[in-house]
């Protein structure tokens, strides 16, 4: 069973997102996503400074399996993103909710975050795969 910590809110499409102390949003791939992918061996990340639409592909993650868009659960601007997967991609294997973030957002509208699921919403999707 996939791991699904409960301070997060998650997406469909497998993404996580992490509300920060300063209302930035942290985004990742799901424990999920990373097991159906297997091991990742090449990470694209947004670059700083992109704009991004909700639900639109931003990221690249591609494993020896197959290659997955990554969308962004919300809309805003991309103020930092984890060069280190670059890399290192089996770090989203090894730590997807920690040191395997994938970038870090300024939000559009932070009343947007509320939409999300949340660990038990996500928990009851992944049932019905």
């Amino acid at each position: 069973m996939s791991k699904v910590p409960a301070d997060l809110k998650y997406v469909s499409s497998h993404e996580w997102l992490r509300v920060e102390a300063d209302g930035t949003v942290t985004i990742g791939i799901t424990d999920h996503a990373q097991q159906a992918l297997g091991d990742l061996v090449f990470v694209e990340v947004p670059a700083v400074g992109r704009k991004v639409a909700a639900n639109e592909a931003c990221a690249v993650v591609e494993s020896v399996k197959a290659a997955s868009d990554v969308y962004a659960p919300i809309a805003g601007e991309v103020v930092a993103a984890n060069d280190a997967l670059g890399g290192n991609p089996e770090i989203l294997n090894s730590d997807p909710y920690g040191a395997g973030w994938m970038w870090k957002l300024k939000p559009a509208n932070a009343a947007d975050i509320g939409k999300l699921l949340d660990a038990a919403g996500y928990e009851a999707y992944l049932k019905t795969l």
